[in-house]
């Protein structure tokens, strides 16, 4: 490869990519939100050996619009209101072409200082944000999986004295989060060694928060039976609903019983940016460790998520090895910071340019008005739900996830009902404006919507329901 010829590529395929994009952005409401093609059909476009000769730039991009483009789930369009995706700001997509192009590898300074110095920052941005004090820190993740996966092993190591992360762990040890949790908290117990059968999963309240009457009777009933109380995960915004558990009575707590206190704000995080609604988070600075995924509610790109402590040297007691062919022999006098030595990953990609872009170019009070404008949506679908005579929904929203049901004119069995509702999703997918999920919360089906998404406006929300109401109206009869 001819070096001068590769700039020369890169620079003429840059203009025409960004310009592919840019005719993107300004589309991508016009598309169908999800694609209607066969899973058996993609993998035949996508089959084949690997290319022992290479084709043309231009080709490979022709490949591309005829086998990606198409077949894409829209996250940008106004009416994705699925999995917890945002909408990704133009300014973030740029910075993760330049992190891509600067290659840089925060898992050790050397590979890249001033990378190490801007995503230190973000974080600091972060901590700020969450309302953490001068000691706090952490790590940008690819998300809330890994970013629970480390609260959750900070607070084994915590548990058990420091010792476990070199023992393995010793006694039985019990970690108490709500019904409520994202799964992320049960593959983290597992993979910390706790075991998922160490969670106890415990009920919620009318307003899907975790029931303290029930976290105090599971203690006392593990405290007998010599089980070690180790963590109190709270929901700082959970999937369905956006609840968020008392995290000022938990805190209180896990201070009674000695326990490390994680919040899960992988979604919720984002509501720290709103201008209205941040109080919904009172209490959040007294957890011991936060989860917040950026590429979420701040409208970054995936991947990006974030993991807060309000004491950094926890990361450092928790994670702190230093290999001889790591060590760095410039560093006398310890001014560079090593991201392997405080935190899980070594090879970390420069997650931390599109959040720091984002805010620089909008900065946090703008992000928060378009938090606040996706409140309002969720709130305003939940109005009109509640107005309407065949529409149940499960709680006022906090956030901006709403969860409702169809009421038919008829009882129909559970079964039946939950046939419906998915039948009327499938539908709404295939039709194309929308793309929602389902839920299943207190034995009861439910639609639910979340948007996290600076395209979509409350018309969108009205469209919403009006095409649940056509479209469940029609499965209603067809299920008489």
């Amino acid at each position: 490869m001819d070096a001068q010829e590769e700039a020369r590529e890169f620079r003429r395929l840059g203009h025409d990519v960004i310009e592919r994009l840019a005719t993107y952005f300004e589309t991508v409401d016009e598309q169908p939100v999800f694609p209607n093609v066969d899973p058996d059909a993609l993998a035949r476009l996508f089959s084949g050996g690997v290319p022992r000769s290479g084709r043309g730039a231009d080709e490979v991009l022709a490949t591309l619009d005829e086998k990606l483009f198409p077949y894409c789930t829209h996250t940008g369009s106004g009416g994705y209101m699925g999995l917890i995706t945002a909408s990704p700001l133009p300014i973030g997509v740029i910075g993760d072409l330049i992190a891509s192009a600067l290659n840089q590898n925060l898992g050790a300074y050397s590979i890249g200082p001033a990378a190490v110095a801007l995503e230190r920052q973000t974080v600091r941005w972060l901590c700020e944000l969450s309302g953490y004090g001068a000691g706090a820190g952490g790590n940008l993740t690819s998300g809330g999986m890994t970013a629970n996966l480390i609260g959750l092993k900070l607070a084994r190591d915590f548990a058990s004295g420091e010792r476990a992360q070199v023992g393995g762990v010793n006694g039985a040890f019990a970690v108490y989060t709500s019904e409520e949790r994202h799964v992320s908290i049960d593959k983290a117990a597992d993979v910390v060694g706790l075991g998922r059968e160490s969670l106890r999963t415990l009920p919620t309240d009318d307003d899907y928060r975790l029931r303290l009457d029930a976290l105090q009777a599971a203690l006392e009933a593990d405290r007998a039976a010599g089980v070690t109380p180790a963590c109190i995960v709270a929901m700082a915004g959970s999937t369905n609903t956006g609840a968020v558990d008392d995290l000022v009575a938990l805190r209180a707590i896990a201070d009674e019983h000695g326990m490390w206190l994680h919040a899960d704000a992988a979604y919720g995080g984002g509501l720290l940016l709103s201008q209205r609604w941040k109080d919904t988070l009172r209490g959040i600075e007294l957890a011991d460790s936060i989860t917040i995924d950026p590429h979420k509610w701040f409208y970054a790109p995936v991947d990006a998520g974030a993991l807060l402590v309000r004491d950094e040297t926890a990361l450092t007691r928790s994670f702190g090895q230093k290999p001889s062919y790591l060590k760095d022999e410039f560093d006398d006098a310890g001014t560079r910071y090593q991201y392997y030595v405080h935190g899980l990953e070594q090879s970390r990609r420069f997650r931390g340019l599109k959040v720091w872009m984002s805010l620089e170019r909008y900065g946090a009070d703008e992000l928060g008005r378009q938090v606040d404008a996706n409140v309002e949506q969720a709130r305003h679908l939940w109005q009109r739900a509640l107005e309407h005579p065949r529409f149940e929904p499960a709680v006022e929203p906090p956030m901006s996830a709403i969860c409702l049901r169809y009421l038919p004119e008829r009882a129909l069995p559970n079964t039946a009902l939950a046939l419906l509702h998915h039948r009327v999703v499938e539908r709404i997918e295939r039709a194309g404006e929308f793309w929602i999920g389902t839920t299943r919360m207190k034995e009861r089906t439910w639609f639910r919507a979340c948007p996290v998404n600076f395209r979509t406006t409350l018309g969108h929300m009205d469209r919403l329901l009006n095409a649940l109401e056509e479209t469940a109206r029609e499965v209603e009869e067809e299920l008489a």
